[in-house]
């Protein structure tokens, strides 16, 4: 097979298309996902051949697919909502411009429901006081970004496999903690740490720098890694029990970081991280969250009714999609001004969106994605998640109020 790095940025980004599968509903968000991932995709590629691996990096969207916020990893060339793979899962090799966060959500049951003025009152204290996890000292960021506390009201399905707490709450949170070095920590974000960036192989390729770290240096990161996963789910722990008291853990799995050293999730849950298989979806706070119990996906069944299984064989990514497994973590990002991208150009190595819009004949075009408005999407998740029989609904949770902290 003759090698990718001599081909031209068309046929380079032409050849990413085929290593793109996506299970999204087909909205705004979800093109701008296909459309910038394109060139996340092309990067990855030019920069396995390089390293002498095989240029096969994929991603696997689930239904959520959209856009990243996060303005470092959009850059990058990556979209949000979905499992990215881009080696064997046993070899050393970890692509950190991903950017890991151990982000996940903790859901807990209750018998009663609590009152608002109690949680308040402990949220006070809680925010007054030095408190430490393994010597590090807790940041709370439930008051950024999408991160909450939001307590319902259970509602089992009919047909529901599993007993329920009649209450129950969502906690939504990450690590901002050990995002840069700190004392004898490393640090998760590449931006952040200079010891992280010392430690990484930067390739250039035609769409900008990846960061790579091989060998001894990508093992001593995931080591790190899992002990801020770890870190992160006892701390989404502790501040329940410091908020709530006694309560039954449901769930906590991470949806924002890495299942293996070749293995990115990117806004999605692994089927793995909970041995009862039981994973919140939340969508917007005016809408009820759902518990879903994964099913094993992608079948071959599924991959064929799709229409993945030709261009998957064509590729040799068939085992990626059969070892997909994965359940989004909420509704993700919509942009209701927008329907598709039409094209992309480049400028100056800056990317610009053209858009259609959605009420207006003339087009939009910008390339600072935070800058866009946004709302987030609604149960057509949830439909598009038992339409590919991805897992079975639970319970639905019923809102009965929500915190910022």
């Amino acid at each position: 097979m003759s090698s990718i790095l001599s081909l031209s940025k068309t046929a380079l980004l032409n050849r990413a298309k085929e290593f793109y599968f996506s299970l999204g509903v087909d909205d705004g968000a979800a093109s701008l996902c296909r459309a910038n991932f394109n060139y996340g995709l092309a990067k990855l590629h030019f920069s396995q051949e390089k390293m002498g691996i095989t240029p096969n990096a994929t991603f696997i969207s689930t239904p959520d697919e959209t856009i990243s916020r996060n303005a470092t990893r959009w850059a990058s060339g990556y979209g949000y909502g979905g499992k990215l793979t881009t080696g064997n899962s046993n070899d050393p090799i970890i692509f950190v411009d991903t950017k890991p966060n151990v982000c996940g959500m903790l859901v807990g049951g209750l018998q009663e429901l609590p009152s608002p003025d109690e949680i308040i009152k402990n949220i006070n204290k809680v925010i007054n006081s030095e408190i430490y996890i393994d010597d590090i000292k807790i940041e709370w960021d439930y008051k950024k970004s999408n991160h909450f506390i939001d307590v319902f009201k259970t509602k089992r399905a009919e047909d529901c496999h599993y007993t329920f707490p009649p209450y129950m709450f969502i906690i939504h949170g990450s690590l901002p903690e050990l995002r840069k070095k700190s004392n004898d920590e490393l640090g998760l974000y590449y931006d952040f740490s200079k010891v992280l960036m010392d430690m990484c192989e930067i390739i250039e390729t035609p769409f900008g720098k990846t960061y790579c770290l091989q060998g001894e240096n990508a093992k001593e990161y995931y080591q790190f890694y899992l002990k801020a996963k770890n870190l992160a789910a006892r701390k989404r722990i502790m501040a329940a029990k410091l908020l709530f008291g006694d309560f039954q853990v449901i769930s906590n799995p991470v949806h924002q970081g890495l299942m293996s050293y070749g293995e990115m999730l990117l806004g999605a849950q692994h089927i793995s991280e909970d041995s009862r298989k039981i994973f919140p979806v939340a969508l917007r706070s005016d809408l009820p969250s759902y518990l879903i119990s994964a099913l094993p996906n992608l079948t071959e069944d599924q991959i064929d009714n799709i229409g993945f299984e030709n261009r998957a064989k064509r590729n040799g990514v068939l085992s990626h999609l059969q070892n997909f497994n994965v359940l989004p973590h909420g509704g993700g990002y919509t942009l209701p001004h927008i329907n598709h991208v039409k094209k992309v150009l480049e400028i100056e190595k800056e990317r610009f969106f053209v858009c259609e819009q959605e009420n207006e004949d003339a087009t939009m075009i910008f390339s600072d994605i935070t800058a866009t408005q946004f709302l987030y999407r609604g149960k057509k998740i949830i439909r598009r998640i038992e339409e590919l029989n991805l897992g079975r609904i639970e319970a639905k949770l019923v809102p009965k109020f929500i915190l910022k902290i």
